[in-house]
């Protein structure tokens, strides 16, 4: 009877332990600007290497504009994050995809008002899109293409940018489990119609990263992946607050926590602040 009770027990602790993983750590919210925060938090399971603490900028669509840069649109080479920002008066810049070979062209589709950087819409789900052209429209949103009508969508914004969907429109963790790992930057949407710039230094499996902020109180609708390794990227630089943020670790690529430098990449999302009437 004594043994019986002991593996109760064990059971008992067992699962109090399994859901703790999960237990998130408060998010605090530090007011950059009106509607504009940033955040950096716990994240609630530890990573391998550097410090386990997710980076949010939450953003009102309402409030902010989302430029969409290119270096093949601009007609120059890649850039820095923190050198895009300078140098186009952006508030706020992370990466807006994965790159071809040719360090200019978007693995997905990628258009901006009359510029193509990629005519060709790919397999991947997912295609953020603003700059909108009616208000019939959300200001910003994340286009899941398995559950939105894509050839009304694409008449509707000036700017669309595609990539690999991580949490679909009705909030289903989209990607399998895999032992490969990499620092993230990735780009969401809430339930609030805010826009969220998600960066960790820190490596996760995408399952696990998609797991950790699905459970949070980030309220999210849906998430998009940018990219991952040391070419992740984020920069804030708004009101005295600046925040420079890059990856390092990938599975299989950089197997470690040294670079602390940005890496140029040739498209970016950039933030600035609307002209009010």
């Amino acid at each position: 009877m004594k043994n019986v009770l002991y593996v109760v027990i064990a059971v008992i602790i067992g699962c109090l332990l399994l859901s703790s993983k999960f237990i998130e750590d408060e998010i605090i919210w530090k007011e950059i600007d009106e509607g504009l925060y940033y955040t950096t938090y716990n994240a609630p399971i530890k990573s391998s290497h550097s410090d386990s603490k997710i980076d949010v900028l939450k953003i009102s669509s309402k409030l902010y504009n989302f430029n969409l840069l290119s270096a093949k649109e601009k007609g120059g080479s890649s850039k820095t994050a923190k050198d895009w920002s300078k140098q186009e008066n952006q508030i706020a810049v992370i990466n807006a995809g994965m790159y071809m070979a040719d360090h200019a062209t978007n693995v997905g589709y990628m258009k901006n008002f009359n510029f193509v950087n990629n005519g060709r819409l790919n397999s991947d789900n997912t295609v953020a899109a603003f700059n909108r052209k009616t208000d019939s429209v959300p200001e910003f949103q994340i286009i899941d293409l398995t559950c939105q009508d894509w050839d009304v969508l694409k008449t509707q914004y000036n700017s669309f940018s595609q990539s690999i969907r991580m949490m679909d429109c009705n909030q289903k963790n989209r990607w399998s489990q895999q032992s490969k790992k990499w620092s993230m930057v990735v780009i969401g949407k809430d339930k609030e119609d805010n826009v969220l710039f998600i960066f960790s230094r820190s490596p996760y499996s995408v399952h696990d990263f998609i797991d950790i902020l699905s459970k949070s109180s980030l309220n999210l609708h849906n998430l998009m992946y940018l990219e991952g390794g040391p070419e992740a990227s984020f920069y804030l630089n708004h009101n005295k607050t600046t925040v420079e943020k890059m990856g390092s670790y990938e599975t299989g690529f950089n197997e470690n926590d040294n670079n602390n430098q940005f890496w140029p990449i040739p498209n970016v999302i950039g933030v600035s602040k609307k002209v009010r009437d």
